[in-house]
Parts: structure tokens; sequence; C-alpha cells
């Protein structure tokens, strides 16, 4: 399945506008057929009580990555998607920095796609968490 040419790095930068990947600070690095990249500045307003880097905050970050790869992958006739299923195993954490994920697709059909992330500190590459989901394909009533 092809990359969708509407779907640039600018596109999808632009796409959080006023909802919550522009909340948590989510930007696009790259794009292409075989991936999307995208990274957060680590934050007080993301991070637990505890001092760590909220769970959700990782989850966000690697559901984000892989919806907008699932977008900008959707079959031509597709009008939509959304996430039916999802999976964190949590490895490490962050209090400052930069995180970064890359998502790629394991599955582009008709109907679903599933697709898995890797989110890890940008500084040193660590590892913070592995991540799967699963997107239904939505297409316009008939």
């Amino acid at each position: 399945m092809t990359l969708r040419a509407e779907f640039t790095l600018e596109a999808a930068n632009r796409r959080g506008s006023g909802h919550l990947p522009e909340l948590f600070g989510f930007r696009v690095t790259a794009i292409d057929e075989e991936m999307l990249a995208a990274e957060i500045d680590v934050r007080p307003e993301i991070l637990a009580p505890n001092g760590y880097l909220h769970a959700a905050t990782i989850v966000a970050l690697a559901d984000t990555s892989c919806g907008y790869g699932c977008f900008a992958h959707l079959p031509a006739d597709a009008s939509n998607f959304t996430t039916v299923e999802l999976k964190t195993n949590f490895l490490s954490t962050a209090r400052e920095g930069t995180i970064a994920c890359v998502a790629r697709p394991v599955h582009l059909g008709r109907m679903t796609h599933v697709w898995d992330a890797t989110v890890v500190r940008k500084d040193d590459q660590r590892t913070i968490a592995l991540f799967r989901c699963t997107q239904m394909i939505l297409y316009p009533a008939r």
C-alpha cells in the first residue's frame, strides 16, 4: 500500500492542531512508505506525580504515531480509521529530555492495519516501551 501523496510532513504536523497531539507536543520528524517517526519533549505537565514520565504519555506518543501512519496509508476509498486494540510493554522511563518513537506497519489490509512502535530516549536510544496496535479501517456508509 502506498503513502497518500497529500500526507506530507507539514500536513502531518498540522493534523493535531487543536487536539490531543498538540496538547502533549507531538511532532512528526519523518514519514515514508515503511515508517513514521515522531517525538515529544518531556516536561513537568506530562510526568506522573511520582516525577517519572506518565505511562499515558508514552501510550499517547506511540498510539498517535501509529495512527498517523495508518492515516497516511489508508486505502483510497477509506474515510478514516479507529484504534480497536493496543498493548504496551514498559521497559524504562525518562524524567527530562526528548523521547522519540518509530512506528512501522506490520499489516496493511483493507479492513485492518497492525502497527508496531518503539519509544526511546532520544539522547541515548534506551528503549522506554514496545507498543502494538490494531486499527479498523472505516469506509463511507453506502
